[in-house]
């Protein structure tokens, strides 16, 4: 039965060109559509997952990594001296004016960390060293973000705020969807850039106890309890809550993925992808179905019963199946990595993913079986003698 199958699907090459072209469109849509539902969530988290943090110490107040109040540098210092704390670090994380050469506006996050320090460091850099951020109004920017920033490179320059911002490094794929341009710095430096009455004469200086930052990174000795850990900080410092690193993460996740509408969008798109996919492969089937209609007649005139005949058109649906999967998720692993490379776009596809797109697509397509199924078991065996 094999053989009648791979017949029938191979006869009319343009018809089974058309199928494998909507599978593939099927196939790539709920790959890229879930890939980039997941890119997207995993992006809104990139600096909380890039740093070496236990414990992140935040406001009480915190929503998310974006919509938090401001903790005292002080507080860094009171942090260090509760028991089974390694190691703590101020962490500044501000939305900023930018200003190219030409007077251009447009907007970055700007993050502040300690270039000396161990909890939080830029990834993937290509040019530069941390140690560069201690020069005085010193960046590290993404390469993908040289255009926007109408910048050109190292040594190049534009303003945040009012005050200069000269590139000194680089990094590749340092960017997320929903933070956008990432610019990194001291936190000398952005404690500077976060001062409403810095001008063009200020220079950056030591942060004091008043001065705000927005998150305490903190190292738990080795062994120690985290729960417990949180519990000793929160006591410690009042009006400020303790994440584990996971916590903090998934608290972030689920606020963008539930406030923000993006993945039902994009589970919309899965969604019309599939209907798409069974549309065409239900057509492509059901007209093979009618093509050979007296050939299944013929079959069950010798005596094959309906279940040898389902088998036709079934392995017919899972040939179609494996065809349309195999190229159609190589073109969606290329576009990841086009993205990635090019857009810092992170579409996310693990081998748990591509399995389940293929799970998905053999259901399409045998699903989409059922209506060529029920053509052929209406079939009367005497349509063989019927002129």
């Amino acid at each position: 039965m094999a053989s009648i199958a791979r017949k029938n699907l191979l006869q009319d090459i343009p018809r089974f060109l058309v199928a494998q072209a909507g599978i593939m469109f099927a196939v790539s849509l709920v790959t890229i559509q879930t890939g980039l539902q997941r890119g997207f969530a995993s992006s809104t988290s990139v600096l909380i997952d890039k740093s070496q943090a236990d414990i992140w110490l935040a406001s009480d107040k915190m929503v998310h990594l974006d919509l938090t109040l401001p903790l005292t540098y002080e507080q860094v210092s009171q942090a260090r001296n509760v028991a089974g704390v390694d190691l703590a670090e101020a962490f500044i994380y501000q939305g900023k004016l930018w200003r190219d050469k030409n007077d251009k506006l447009g907007s970055v996050t700007l993050i502040g960390f300690d270039p000396d320090g161990k909890l939080f460091s830029p990834w993937n850099i290509t040019k530069g060293s941390v140690k560069d951020l201690k020069q005085p109004f010193s960046i590290f920017v993404d390469e993908t973000s040289l255009e926007g920033l109408n910048l050109k490179g190292v040594g190049d320059s534009g303003k945040i705020q009012a005050l200069k911002a000269n590139v000194v490094g680089l990094t590749q794929g340092a960017k997320s969807i929903v933070l956008g341009d990432l610019v990194f710095t001291s936190l000398e430096n952005a404690n500077t850039y976060g001062n409403p009455l810095a001008d063009t004469t200020s220079t950056p200086k030591v942060l004091e106890a008043n001065d705000r930052v927005t998150f305490i990174l903190v190292r738990a000795k080795p062994g120690e309890n985290l729960q417990s850990l949180k519990k000793r900080l929160e006591t410690a410092l009042p009006n400020t809550r303790a994440h584990t690193q996971e916590e903090m993460a998934q608290q972030t996740q689920e606020y963008w993925k539930e406030r923000s509408g993006i993945g039902f969008i994009l589970g919309l798109g899965a969604v019309v992808g599939i209907i798409v996919g069974v549309v065409i492969v239900a057509q492509i089937l059901y007209s093979s179905a009618s093509d050979h209609i007296k050939e299944f007649g013929t079959l069950k005139a010798m005596g094959a019963s309906d279940w040898v005949i389902y088998r036709v058109i079934i392995e017919q649906a899972l040939w179609m199946a494996v065809l349309g999967y195999i190229p159609g998720m190589a073109l969606c692993l290329g576009v990841a990595a086009w993205t990635a490379a090019t857009q810092s776009i992170v579409i996310l596809i693990t081998p748990v993913s591509a399995a389940t797109v293929f799970g998905i697509t053999v259901v399409m397509c045998v699903g989409s079986a059922i209506f060529a199924i029920q053509k052929v078991t209406r079939v009367d065996p005497a349509i063989v003698f019927k002129a």
